[in-house]
């Protein structure tokens, strides 16, 4: 029996298990997905949010700034890239000027450092391809922006190296109540057994929460995204918002951590985790991009995708202790902004409301460092050749447009949490992220997972399930 079972692999529910690991707990995570990171977490605006947004007393306005103060540390010690690049909110009118004081104030009142509005004179100078009808902006120096994945995949290996046990494919669809715990069953027949149950299971919440007598009603909205090739990736510096209405924040222009620029999301409410895009959603993303840049190099895209987010009507995060089954804990509508928040809420989880189940004693043994996935394009040309001469594969590109190594590859399917499909070692080394979107190198790719786990070319799938690439040899 495990003392606590983390339900859901997004980042939540990551850094919820690599906290638990500082403690001499045995502790585990279920993820229905044949991988983590498969939901709002693997398609998110990846904005470390300053905190000038959430109301003034919410959980959103606290968690908010303590994640954002704790982000650059955390993605050091994981080896996940940070860039601290700031972010503006652009003004189209006087009336949006006065709502960008307004933001100031609350930002303020948060605890948020350095806000300050500037007119266009300074706008330009910030950035020259800003819309001829942009005013102004309010400027957050304290905004930043990571990859909500590799957060994700960084935060549950290094849980798993400190002795976390990962069930992929384990879809929940039964928990029976017992003096001392919780069985929880899978689709597939499973069990697992646990003292405490954490539920992080984004917009399957509801339907957890529901297993567990408790009554949660958590939606979901998709975002569609459009992602510019790298050599797009001057357009803007900044994460550019339009000043926030009723209706929300619009369209963001953002680089990435990658150097690409990424635009959307738009805001569709849906019954499922629909995850479709739509001409009618992506041509709302090209024009708010077109209104908040000028120029912008649509003919870079190099890839379209949609995400969906989870929110309750609470439309704040619910960090609770279930009414119905004492030892369950529910981490749900973590929408927006749930990334930048996420390791302040897993802190908060394990040390205000794990504790109250458990005697917290140190893992004096606890490792917090991990290696980066793929950074072998990075070191000198003498790192380099000294990798070489130890293991030839570092030897071998295999990803043309990333210049991604067959040992980062085959490292990607060895390591925690390991790799088993084409998407998998994609979200891990960018094998296959750049230009061509993996024209070239998928083959290869396919080629050594089906060697490193040791089964036939046609058992291996693009990204779980019945997504398989080859149905057999034709000479």
């Amino acid at each position: 029996m495990y003392d606590v079972l983390v339900i859901g692999g997004g980042v939540v529910g990551g850094l919820i298990l690599r906290e638990l690991t500082k403690y001499r707990l045995r502790v585990a995570l279920v993820e229905k997905e044949d991988d983590v990171s498969m939901g709002q977490s693997r398609a998110n605006s990846g904005i470390v949010h300053a905190g000038y947004d959430a109301a003034v007393g919410t959980l959103k306005a606290k968690f908010n700034l303590i994640g954002n103060r704790m982000m650059p540390s955390l993605a050091k010690d994981l080896g996940v890239k940070y860039v601290n690049n700031g972010s503006l909110v652009v003004a189209f009118s006087k009336e949006e000027i006065e709502t960008l004081y307004e933001l100031k104030s609350r930002g303020e009142q948060n605890g948020v450092a350095g806000l300050q509005v500037i007119d266009r004179t300074e706008l330009l100078k910030l950035e020259p391809n800003i819309s001829e009808e942009a005013v102004g902006a309010l400027l957050a120096p304290t905004g930043g922006i990571v990859c909500p994945y590799e957060l994700t995949i960084a935060s549950i290996g290094n849980a798993m190296d400190n002795g976390a046990e990962l069930f992929c494919g384990f879809d929940v669809c039964g928990i029976e109540r017992a003096q001392d715990g919780f069985t929880v069953q899978s689709v597939s027949g499973q069990e697992i057994q646990a003292k405490v149950l954490i539920n992080c299971a984004g917009i399957g919440g509801g339907k957890i929460a529901s297993l567990l007598g408790d009554s949660i009603i958590v939606k979901g909205r998709r975002g569609q995204y459009i992602l510019l090739d790298r050599e797009s990736g001057d357009l803007v510096k900044h994460t550019l918002f339009f000043t926030p209405t009723k209706k929300g924040k619009g369209i963001l222009v953002s680089p990435t951590v990658d150097g690409n620029i990424i635009l959307g999301p738009t805001a569709e409410e849906i019954e499922d985790d629909n995850v479709e895009t739509t001409s009618i959603g992506l041509e709302n993303v090209t024009a708010g991009a077109k209104k908040m840049c000028k120029n912008v190099p649509l003919y870079n895209t190099i890839t379209s995708f949609a995400g969906t987010r989870a929110y309750t009507d609470k439309h704040d995060f619910i960090l609770e202790e279930s009414e119905a089954s004492p030892n369950a804990i529910h981490c749900l509508g973590i929408e927006s902004p749930g990334l930048t928040a996420s390791p302040a809420i897993a802190k908060y989880v394990v040390e205000e409301l794990v504790s109250k189940h458990f005697e917290l004693v140190k893992n004096e043994d606890f490792q917090p460092i991990r290696k980066p996935d793929y950074f072998f394009k990075n070191l000198s040309l003498e790192e380099k050749n000294e990798m070489i001469q130890k293991d030839p594969s570092y030897g071998k590109i295999v990803c043309r447009c990333e210049q991604i190594t067959e040992g980062e590859i085959v490292r990607a399917v060895r390591e925690n949490p390991p790799a088993r499909n084409i998407d998998a070692v994609k979200r891990r080394t960018r094998a296959g992220m750049g230009r061509c979107q993996g024209g070239f190198c998928q083959p290869y790719v396919a080629e050594l997972i089906a060697r490193e786990l040791q089964i036939p070319l046609e058992q291996v799938t693009k990204s779980g399930g019945e997504s398989y690439l080859l149905r057999g040899k034709t000479k």
